[in-house]
């Protein structure tokens, strides 16, 4: 796909993301009456609200591409013809959205065969919005962004993230490792956020070793296109599973693989 179409489904998509923050803004201002459920476990869990902003999201691209698949966290695979796919992920930090907090994100990526093509994250509580696609650089409100290029992982700030999926006592291997060498951490509740984050240059580097596509995908566009090293995501038949992700700036990305073995599917299985 060439740039110029590239150029039009992100103009689109940043359209749709408009839309969708607005909704899920909406939302979060009357969170006191939405109706919650939990999905996995009682810390993964989701309302209405974000049933809803996919909903309209999904209509949405399917509407202005309607040759293109469609993956999202809510409503799961929709196939398509062009070789392109959507993933979304309309509320990304349902925990903090649902408790009046700021960290959360809606987020649109697409992915071709070769990786992320498009990616399109919103903040509404904080008034940002993240662009980028491929051969198009990344921007923040229509401003150009790029990866930290001075500090690392002792002179910067590294997000963090982990779930039920691995083990506890290997996250706590991982933070222990990541202080020794003396690297300073931090949580913010959004894993897309934080990654878009490294795309900004405010975060060397974004790890977590289990996440969804729809949790990356848009974040690894923009820090590719803004001069940035990202651990590639499954795709295909595999995409609709949880795998490690990392991204960060050129020179601390590798220092972090070494140091927290993110990228070890083996050691961060659960009862090894």
């Amino acid at each position: 796909m060439d740039t110029t179409e590239l150029a039009r489904r992100l103009d689109a998509a940043k359209d749709i993301a408009a839309r969708a923050g607005t909704l899920a803004l909406r939302y979060f201002h009357d969170r006191d009456t939405l109706h919650i459920e939990a999905k996995r476990t009682l810390q993964d869990m989701v309302s209405e609200a974000d049933r809803e902003v996919e909903t309209l999201i999904r209509d949405a691209l399917a509407a202005a591409f309607p040759d293109d698949a469609l993956l999202g966290e809510e409503h799961g695979v929709t196939p398509g013809t062009s070789g392109l796919t959507w993933v979304i992920d309309p509320i990304d930090g349902t925990a903090p959205y649902l408790a009046g907090l700021p960290g959360w994100c809606v987020s649109i990526g697409a992915c071709d065969a070769d990786g992320p093509v498009i990616g399109v994250i919103v903040a509404p509580m904080l008034g940002e919005t993240y662009t980028a696609a491929r051969g198009i650089p990344a921007r923040l409100n229509g401003e150009p962004i790029r990866v930290s290029e001075n500090l690392d992982l002792t002179t910067g700030l590294l997000g963090v993230g982990a779930n039920d999926r691995v083990s506890a006592d290997k996250v706590g291997v991982m933070l222990a490792d990541l202080m020794a060498a003396g690297a300073s951490w931090t949580r913010y509740g959004s894993g897309a956020l934080m990654l878009a984050w490294v795309a900004a240059g405010r975060l060397v580097g974004y790890l977590e070793p289990r996440m969804s596509a729809w949790d990356c995908m848009a974040a690894y566009c923009l820090i590719e296109q803004a001069g940035g090293k990202v651990l590639p995501f499954p795709l295909g038949d595999d995409i609709t599973s949880p795998a490690p992700v990392a991204g960060g700036n050129p020179h601390t990305y590798d220092t972090m693989l070494r140091l927290t073995r993110v990228d070890d599917v083996g050691f961060w299985q659960k009862n090894t």
